[in-house]
């Protein structure tokens, strides 16, 4: 074995780890940390730590390189140049080739920038994202970095504001850690800053923390789990009970099934465990 990843506690830790399992003192291998350690804050964000334990390679004299000559061309058929696998489309072809897949790519980034687009907007309560304004400085995007700073994690920031709205996008290395598990952690951490925010303030301001583009992407998953089981309602007749959801996701099922020609939905319970019915309609 000539080299080996290890988890640990401590870079340490881990170290000793490798040492152990590859049977090599220090001085026989080199080390790297891939992931320094993090105790994260208040429990959350906590990363151990992550080395590669590589075996030094024996000292060898240096030897003078001999030099190799190019290996000769295989000849082709008789008569015949060898052809390469390029050379196989002609000219007309690629001319043919090139407007379509400009073609392509342009209505795939038209159906990215619309599908993004929509998805925030219901995040926004219908409102563009880019009608609002891009602020370096506002009490919700300094917490949010005191926050994230503590539980040792790197992100990049962009705030924008609006009338009575907060929306802050992050992005970096970390961003998985700071969305959690289904987004429980982005979700805790965009409660945490409302409640900074509107402590104070006699009109609400509403807070959107969004990273990596989670939010649209959640809301997709939700508008094709909400049409699957309306389906599944309108083929068996029976009511289906969702888990219980944030206000933010309910929205998106009642938003997707408003218009469904067999179905009606509501919601049941209190918060937390406040969750959606799927029903046929009576």
């Amino acid at each position: 074995m000539d080299a080996i990843e290890k988890w640990g506690v401590s870079v340490e830790e881990a170290v000793d780890l490798a040492l152990k399992e590859m049977k090599l003192s220090k001085e026989d291998v080199t080390v790297t940390v891939l992931e320094e350690p993090s105790r994260g804050f208040f429990g959350i964000g906590s990363k151990l730590a992550k080395v590669r334990v590589e075996r030094k390679a024996p000292a060898v004299e240096d030897k003078p390189k001999e030099k190799k000559e190019a290996p000769a061309k295989k000849p082709g058929p008789i008569g015949k140049e060898e052809v390469r696998p390029d050379e196989l489309v002609t000219p007309k072809d690629r001319q043919d080739r090139k407007p379509r897949e400009r073609k392509e790519r342009d209505n795939k980034k038209k159906r990215n920038k619309k599908e993004k687009k929509e998805s925030v907007n219901i995040a926004l309560d219908g409102m563009d994202k880019e009608s609002l304004q891009i602020t370096e400085e506002h009490e919700a995007l300094t917490f949010l970095k005191e926050v994230t700073e503590k539980m040792g994690l790197k992100l990049d920031f962009i705030c924008r504001t609006g009338e009575n709205l907060v929306y802050i996008e992050m992005s970096g290395d970390d961003s998985r850690t700071v969305i959690g598990k289904r987004g429980q952690t982005l979700d805790a951490i965009q409660y945490l800053t409302s409640l900074v925010v509107n402590k104070d303030n006699k009109a609400y301001i509403k807070v959107v923390i969004d990273a990596e583009n989670y939010r649209a992407k959640r809301q997709r998953t939700l508008e094709q789990l909400a049409d699957r089981l309306a389906g599944k309602v309108s083929k068996t007749g029976k009511h289906v009970r969702l888990e219980p959801m944030n206000p933010y996701e309910r929205k998106v099922i009642h938003a997707t099934l408003q218009s469904h020609p067999d179905v009606i939905t509501r919601s049941e319970g209190e918060e937390p465990y406040r969750r959606v019915i799927i029903e046929l309609k009576k």
